[in-house]
C-alpha cells in the first residue's frame, strides 16, 4: 500500500466558509512506491536469491496472501536472502516485514551512505513486524536489501517484504486490488447437522471466508465448504468472501440453508464435576512446556483454551491455532483432542481475553456478534462453552446479554466460567460481580485471580496480603456471601512462581484454603462463619506452567478438590 510523503514546500492554511482550504506554494511530491518486487511472494522466489539454496516459498503459515519465505539456516549459512533493488540518489526508504522466528535479521547494504540493520530475538511464536530507515548517497542507484536468520536456529519466516521510497525506475509490482463478490452461492447437502456451501470462483482470491449467521466460521482456500456441527431442523444464513493480498472483499448476498432431522443437541456437553479442577491452556510458547491437549493432565476437569481473538467486527471473536508455535500441531488434530477430552468427560472451553482477545461489548449489536461468534466457534471445534477473562472491565447489561443470548443457542449444558481480578469482586457493585449474579442461573464457576494483586479487602473488613491462606480465605467468603453458590467460587492461583508477576503460593497453601473453606478446618487467622462443602473447586495458570513444574501442582491439587465434600 502506497504512502503519501509531507509536502516539501510551505503551505498555508485557511479557514474559509465551506471549511479548511490549502494553499500550497507548489505541488506535492509524487507518491512513495514499493520498490520491491514479489514482497509478498507469491511468485515464489522469483526475484530474490537465497544462499546455498537455504529459501523456499511455502503456503503456510503466511501473514497475507498465498506464500512466504521460508529459509533454514546450515551449518556456517545464516540462510541470506536477498533482492538488489533500482532506487534514487540522496533519497530516505522504508525497509520493513513482517517476520517469525528466533533471530531475524533485515537490513540493506550498498546505500552509499550508512548501511542499516536490525533484527529481533523472537521466540518463533507469531508474526513480528520488522522495519528500519536508509538514505541512498548521491551517486547510489542500486541498494541490496536482505534477510537472514542465525546459526544453529531453526527456520524462519518472512512475508510482505517492501521498501518504500521514491520510484527509482527500475518498476515495481503492481499492487493488488481488492477481489469481488463470490457470485452463485448456494446450500446443498442437507443433513441433519451439516449443509455444504458452494460458489463461483473469484479472479485473484488467495481465499475465502464463510459466514454463519454474520460470525466468520471458516477460511477456506476454494469452494465447497463443508458446514459441520449444526443443530438439526435449524436454519441457517451463510455469505462468503474473497480475500487476498489487498484485504477482504465484499461478501455475497446471503443465502440460506436448513438441516434435516428432529432437533436436538447433536453433540452434548459431559457434565462439570461436583468439585472441579480447571486450567488454563496456552495457544502460545512463552517457556512454559507446549502441549497438544491430549497431554493435559487428567486431574483437570474444565480447560480453557486461552484465548480467542478479537476480530474488526464490534464484539466478535475468533480463534487461529497457533500450530507453528506449537510445534506443528493442526487444526485437524486439535479438533480430535477436543473431541477425546469431552468423551472423557472434560470440559474444553475458550478463553475471551488476554492480549488478542480483548473485546468491547457495550451494545446489542456487539452483544449479538459475541454470541453468533462464540456459537459458531463450539460448533466448528466442539468447544463446551466460554470462560470470561476480561481485564480491562465489562458492561454488565450487554455483556448479560451477549451470555444469555449463547446460552439460548447452546442450551442446558454450556460451560460458562469467569476469571476476574481480586479487585473486580471486591463489590457486587461492580461490573463484573453484576454479570456473575445476573447470569447465576446458567454460571458454572467463578474462578476469581489471587494473584497480581498486592492487598485486597476481606469480606470481614480487615485487609489481608496476597501469598496467605487468609488472602484466599477471607476474599473467597465476599463471593459465598454476596449472593453466589457456593458451586460457583472457585479459587485460581498460579501453578508455579513462573505463571504469574505475584501471588504464587504452594499447593499446600491452595489446599488449607479448601479445607478452611469446605470443613472448616486449617483455617489461618481468618474462619468464616459457616462452612461451604460445596465449593466448586480451584483453577491455575496454567497447564504448561504446572507441566513445566513436573505437574506438581494438579498432582496435589487435584485429589484435594476431587475429594471435597
Amino acid at each position: 500500500m502506497n504512502r503519501i510523503r509531507s509536502l516539501a514546500l510551505p503551505v498555508a492554511v485557511t479557514l474559509a466558509a465551506g471549511g479548511l482550504t490549502a494553499l500550497a506554494a507548489g505541488t506535492a511530491q509524487a507518491a512513495d512506491v514499493n520498490v520491491v518486487r514479489n514482497g509478498g511472494f507469491e511468485s515464489g522466489l522469483t526475484g530474490w536469491s537465497c544462499s546455498g539454496g537455504s529459501g523456499a516459498v511455502v503456503s503456510s503459515p503466511v501473514y497475507a496472501g498465498s506464500g512466504a519465505l521460508r529459509a533454514t539456516p546450515a551449518g556456517q549459512d545464516n540462510a541470506q536472502c536477498g533482492q538488489t533493488v533500482t532506487v534514487k540518489p540522496n533519497s530516505t526508504y522504508t525497509l520493513s516485514t513482517q517476520v517469525q522466528g528466533s533471530y531475524v535479521y533485515l537490513g540493506a547494504t550498498g546505500t552509499g551512505t550508512q548501511d542499516v540493520s536490525t533484527w529481533t530475538p523472537g521466540s518463533g511464536g507469531g508474526w513480528q513486524k520488522l522495519s528500519t530507515t536508509f538514505t541512498t548517497g548521491p551517486n547510489t542507484t542500486q541498494v541490496t536489501v536482505w534477510t537472514h536468520g542465525w546459526y544453529g536456529q531453526p527456520a524462519y519466516l518472512v512475508d510482505e517484504f517492501s521498501v518504500f521510497g521514491p520510484d527509482g525506475g527500475g518498476g515495481t509490482d503492481p499492487g493488488p486490488s481488492l477481489p469481488g463478490a463470490p457470485a452463485a452461492a448456494a446450500v446443498s447437502g442437507q443433513s441433519d447437522h451439516g449443509l455444504t456451501l458452494s460458489w463461483n470462483a473469484v479472479s485473484g482470491a488467495s481465499g475465502y471466508y464463510v459466514y454463519q449467521d454474520g460470525a466468520r466460521v471458516q477460511t477456506v482456500t476454494s469452494a465447497p465448504a463443508q458446514i459441520t456441527g449444526l443443530a438439526a431442523a435449524t436454519s441457517y444464513s451463510f455469505q462468503v468472501s474473497a480475500y487476498n493480498a489487498a484485504g477482504e472483499g465484499p461478501k455475497s448476498p446471503p443465502v440460506t440453508g436448513t438441516t434435516t432431522g428432529g432437533g436436538g443437541n447433536p453433540n452434548p456437553n459431559p457434565a462439570v464435576p461436583r468439585h472441579a479442577l480447571t486450567g488454563y491452556w496456552q495457544n502460545f510458547n512463552n517457556g512454559a512446556t507446549v502441549q497438544k491437549l491430549s497431554e493435559v493432565s487428567a486431574q483437570y476437569d474444565i480447560i480453557a483454551v486461552s484465548f480467542a481473538d478479537a476480530t474488526t467486527t464490534p464484539g466478535a471473536i475468533t480463534f487461529n491455532l497457533d500450530s507453528a508455535g506449537l510445534g506443528g500441531y493442526t487444526v485437524d488434530r486439535f479438533k480430535a483432542d477436543i473431541a477425546a477430552k469431552k468423551a472423557a468427560g472434560k470440559s474444553v472451553i475458550l478463553s475471551i481475553g488476554g492480549e488478542k482477545g480483548t473485546i468491547s461489548v457495550n451494545d446489542s449489536a456487539s452483544a449479538t456478534n459475541l454470541a453468533n461468534s462464540a456459537w459458531a466457534l463450539m460448533q466448528e471445534y466442539g468447544f463446551s462453552g466460554i470462560d470470561i477473562d476480561l481485564e480491562n472491565g465489562l458492561d454488565p447489561v450487554h455483556m448479560t446479554q451477549a451470555l444469555r443470548a449463547l446460552a439460548a443457542k447452546a442450551g442446558p449444558s454450556l460451560v460458562l466460567t469467569m476469571a476476574p481480578q481480586t479487585i473486580d469482586m471486591q463489590s457486587t457493585q461492580g461490573g463484573y460481580f453484576k454479570t456473575a449474579l445476573a447470569v447465576k442461573d446458567i454460571l458454572t464457576v467463578v474462578n476469581m485471580q489471587y494473584y497480581n494483586s498486592g492487598a485486597m479487602n476481606g469480606c470481614d473488613g480487615k485487609v489481608y496480603s496476597q501469598g496467605s491462606v487468609d488472602f484466599l480465605t477471607a476474599l473467597a467468603c465476599i463471593q459465598l456471601e454476596g449472593g453466589l453458590d457456593p458451586s460457583q467460587v472457585g479459587i485460581g492461583v498460579p501453578a508455579s512462581p513462573s505463571g504469574a508477576g505475584s501471588g504464587y503460593v504452594s499447593p499446600t497453601v491452595v489446599n488449607n484454603a479448601l479445607d478452611c473453606l469446605a470443613r472448616g478446618t486449617n483455617c489461618g487467622s481468618f474462619k468464616p462463619s459457616k462452612t461451604y462443602p460445596g465449593l466448586r473447586g480451584a483453577m491455575t495458570w496454567s497447564t504448561n506452567w504446572d507441566a513445566k513444574a513436573g505437574s506438581t501442582w494438579s498432582n496435589a491439587v487435584g485429589p484435594k478438590v476431587h475429594g471435597l465434600p
